[in-house]
Formats: C-alpha cells, sequence, structure tokens
C-alpha cells in the first residue's frame, strides 16, 4: 500500500541530484564571496609594500620565461608564517609584495627550494652556471638543466605590448619605461632575463 506521508524537505534534498548540486553551489558562491570580497578592500592586499616596484623590462622578460619554463611547478615563492619556514627563507610573504604580480607565483609545491627571497644571495654567475647544468654546483640536484636560454634572444618588440597590458589592469609603467622597454633588452638572452628576475626576488624588503 502505497504511503501518503510527503516527504520532508531535508529528505527531499538528500533524494534529488540536482537539487543538492544546486544548493551546494550556492553554498560554495556565498563563501567565496564572504572571503574574497573583503580582500579588495584591504590596504594590505591592494597596496605595495614599502619599496616594491614593478619589474623592470629584462625582469619582466625573464619572469615570463620562468613561468613558460614552468619552474612554479617545483618551486614556491611564498615564505608561510611559521618559524621552520622563516629560519629557513627569511621574512614570511605579505601580499603587499605581489601586488604588481599577474599571476602571482604562490603556491605550495616544493620539489626545489623556495624561491621568495633569492634575490642576492647568490652571484649572477652562480645562477648561470646552475641554469645551465644544475649539477655542476649542487651534485644532488634533480632539476633539468636549460642550456637553450644562454642561446635564445628575448625579442625587443614584445616588450611594450607587454607593459601596456600590464599597465591596463593596474601596474604603475610610466610611458617613458614602455618606450624604452625594447631598448632595454635588446642584445640580452633569456638567460639574462630569468638572472635578472631571479635576482630581484625579495631584495626590496
Amino acid at each position: 500500500m502505497a504511503s501518503n506521508v510527503k516527504p520532508s524537505g531535508h529528505e527531499r534534498i538528500e533524494t534529488s541530484n540536482f537539487l543538492m548540486i544546486v544548493l551546494i553551489l550556492i553554498a560554495v558562491a556565498i563563501g567565496g564571496i564572504v572571503e574574497i570580497v573583503p580582500l579588495f578592500f584591504q590596504r594590505s592586499t591592494t597596496q605595495p609594500a614599502e619599496g616594491i616596484k614593478p619589474y623592470t623590462a629584462l625582469q619582466l622578460a625573464g619572469r615570463d620565461v620562468y613561468i613558460r619554463e614552468g619552474c612554479y611547478n617545483c618551486h614556491s615563492q611564498m615564505v608561510r608564517p611559521f618559524r621552520a619556514e622563516t629560519l629557513r627563507y627569511g621574512a614570511y610573504s605579505t601580499a603587499g609584495e605581489y601586488v604588481y604580480d599577474h599571476p602571482f607565483q604562490w603556491g605550495s609545491k616544493r620539489t626545489g627550494p623556495d624561491l621568495h627571497r633569492v634575490g642576492g644571495r647568490y652571484s649572477d654567475e652562480w645562477h648561470r652556471v646552475h641554469l645551465n647544468n644544475p649539477r655542476d654546483l649542487v651534485p644532488e640536484s634533480n632539476m633539468p638543466a636549460y642550456p637553450w636560454l644562454d642561446k635564445a634572444a628575448v625579442d625587443p618588440a614584445s616588450m611594450a605590448p607587454r607593459m601596456k597590458a600590464l599597465r591596463t589592469i593596474g601596474v604603475p609603467y610610466t610611458d617613458d619605461e614602455i618606450a624604452k622597454a625594447g631598448d632595454e633588452v635588446k642584445g640580452k638572452t633569456e638567460l639574462d632575463a630569468v638572472v635578472a628576475y631571479l635576482q630581484g626576488l625579495g631584495v626590496a624588503r
């Protein structure tokens, strides 16, 4: 004999896949808005930290190569606020240090060491040797070599459009900096650019 008892609201949700999915999406959307929207109005996340400047044309070219080659897959650029982290890598990361990074390179993956504050720790030559063949300096390293970077030239014509695009989303490049960008990277290799990028990481703080 069929029951005439109507299912409760809770039971209706549990037995309806569609309704459950819709309500989960609504809950996640509300939670995301509550967590994310306030960050757009906090000075610590929207204003550059003291001493932070936009990347130079050469550093910007190096950052693009760094992302293209997938370096971020093994090297985080975020020092977490824990004693073990700060003892090893230096002061913990703050959002204000990365307001000009699009996209930022924070992450949790560390096959290799964190590179948040690598700038100035080693000489330019050390970085060159390390990128050409890491095992020349660190025999146990499993990092691949990048010998082609020393043969690939940075394209001067590509820099002004890149910087103009970044200016549209808030990076304060001046007309003069954009106009001189091509000359700044002329004759430079991608290896020069990556080294310049690495040497600038964390030095402002």
